[in-house]
Parts: C-alpha cells; sequence; structure tokens
C-alpha cells in the first residue's frame, strides 16, 4: 500500500466491505477493479501480488479499487464458497 491510499468501507448485501482506491497524479483513463486471492489461502487487498497490480494501474494512469471479501481483513461476514 501507498501512502496515497484511501481505505474506507462500502456497504455490502452482508455487510460492510473494506475497499482501497488508489489515484494516478493526474487524469484517470478509468477504473480497474482487482480482486485478491482466494480468501482460505490467505488472499487480502494487501496481498503483494494485488498490491503490485495497483501500483502498475496508477503507472499507466488508471485509479485501481481493491476490496476484501466477505469475512477477509475489515470485511463483515464470512466466506460462503462463492455462493452469495
Amino acid at each position: 500500500m501507498n501512502s496515497q491510499t484511501q481505505k474506507s468501507s462500502i456497504q455490502g448485501p452482508a455487510g460492510t466491505l473494506e475497499i482501497a482506491l488508489d489515484a494516478p497524479a493526474g487524469v484517470s483513463w478509468g477504473v480497474a477493479v482487482i480482486a485478491h486471492p482466494h480468501p482460505l489461502f490467505g488472499g487480502t487487498l494487501d496481498n503483494k501480488v494485488v498490491q503490485t497490480l495497483a501500483r502498475a494501474f496508477i503507472q499507466c494512469g488508471w485509479t485501481a479499487v481493491r476490496f476484501n471479501f466477505r469475512g477477509v481483513g475489515g470485511s463483515a461476514g464470512s466466506h460462503d464458497e462463492g455462493r452469495g
């Protein structure tokens, strides 16, 4: 995570979801939504691969949005095998 990352939360169907937003220095070309690896194997929005992808999008002029799935990090709820 870089020092400019804005962390917050949004309301989801099973409670709040933790999100992180990184914006480029200038005008954004668009928004890249980056999901983390499987949560039962340690995947979070702070995963090294997820952060690297976010950094690459930012350097290319895109806004990067990362989030934690249900029950991961600051997100409410619990893992539901993908049914929710």
